[in-house]
């Protein structure tokens, strides 16, 4: 019984982090998909409202922690100096849609439009 509820209580973890809708890069694209990548922190709350958004509108994206994974964090980085983005003051999340860098320096909501 114990180990039932333990499934269950981390099986409602993950949807609810979700990571259902979370896919790798090379697998969506091998399925036609145009993948979001989101760079970001698990503990910043623009980055967590950011997943739920695209999580409730089945886009499909992949979320890399730059707070974990520095290689993301380079990743990142070298993006936004090739598109000339300032990395002084940089807020996250930062989105990779199609090619097109952009971070979270206008208003939320607008941001949050500029993903679909």
């Amino acid at each position: 019984m114990k180990k039932l509820v333990a499934l269950l209580f981390f099986l409602m973890l993950c949807v609810g982090q979700g990571w259902s809708q979370e896919v790798r890069p090379d697998a969506a694209q091998k399925a036609g998909q145009s993948v979001i990548i989101v760079y970001g922190s698990n503990d910043c709350h623009h980055c967590i409202d950011t997943k739920k958004y695209l999580t409730e509108h089945n886009i499909a994206f992949v979320f890399y922690d730059i707070d974990r994974n520095p290689e993301a964090l380079q990743e990142m980085l070298s993006k936004l100096r090739k598109h000339n983005i300032s990395t002084n003051n940089l807020q996250i999340p930062v989105i990779d849609k199609k090619g097109v860098i952009f971070t979270n320096d206008i208003p939320f909501e607008d941001f949050l439009k500029k993903l679909e």
